[in-house]
């Protein structure tokens, strides 16, 4: 399994407070550049879309305000991983389109760099610890009210709900995988709210056991964990 490496430039070393709304406007904009039938079938807006892929945001020394993020340098880094490795071939050749191309946002600009590919760890074990890159969202979501409620490492539904949100994801793409044997218990967890699309929710980062198949925990690796994947939350790095 490979993940792809960003780098991208600012004209200011700062980034909006809802910067998920900037990233998801590059990545849209680069498919729809280079693969108009791939955005069709990702972006639509027909129906609702399960992505396959998920993203995290290097941002460094960030400083948080109300409605900017002050960084250290003017640069940051987009790590991006997909289990569709035809997708992911994808957007490594349409974001390779992109690159020193200017992408505006509200007073403020960034460029692609570079795009890297990097390997990412064979999965042996059925046991992983990992770390979070990116926050862990755990969500119940009501139909009948069209309402969500999220949940933290301490809440003793959580390891339910994300076990839950996993096998919505895997019926909606269509992959049978079995989960009866998975599991995700909280070392070193930490709540924390996060913005996804204007709205703030909870979310949870740190170090976390996750028990699965290989096949599961392949998957989990490239997809990301939880849901609002494709909105950069859920990715993690394995550290044992």
């Amino acid at each position: 399994m490979t993940e792809l490496k960003l780098e991208f430039e600012l004209e200011n070393a700062e980034l909006p407070i809802d910067y998920d709304k900037v990233i998801l406007s590059f990545m849209k904009a680069a498919i729809e550049n280079f693969s108009p039938d791939l955005f069709d079938r990702l972006y639509n807006k027909r129906e609702s879309v399960i992505k396959t892929y998920c993203w995290t945001c290097y941002l460094p020394h960030a400083q948080f305000t109300s409605d900017t993020i002050k960084l250290g340098a003017n640069k940051f880094m987009l790590t991006f991983s997909d289990i569709d490795m035809g997708e992911l071939l994808i957007f490594f050749n349409a974001f390779s389109l992109m690159k020193h191309k200017i992408f505006h946002m509200n007073r403020n600009s960034m460029k692609l760099l570079s795009v890297k590919t990097r390997k990412l760890q064979t999965i042996k074990e059925t046991e992983l610890i990992v770390k979070m890159q990116s926050s862990l969202i755990a969500r119940k979501h009501n139909s009948d009210d069209n309402t969500d409620v999220y949940y933290t490492f301490d809440e003793p539904e959580f390891s339910d709900i994300v076990k839950e949100n996993l096998k919505i994801f895997l019926q909606r793409i269509n992959i049978e995988c079995d989960t009866s044997d998975f599991s995700i218990v909280p070392l070193k967890g930490k709540k924390v709210v996060t913005r996804i699309m204007g709205q703030f929710v909870d979310g949870n980062i740190g170090i976390y056991k996750i028990t699965g198949n290989l096949r599961l925990l392949e998957i989990l690796y490239a997809a990301g964990i939880g849901t609002r994947r494709s909105a950069g939350h859920g990715k993690f790095e394995i550290i044992f």
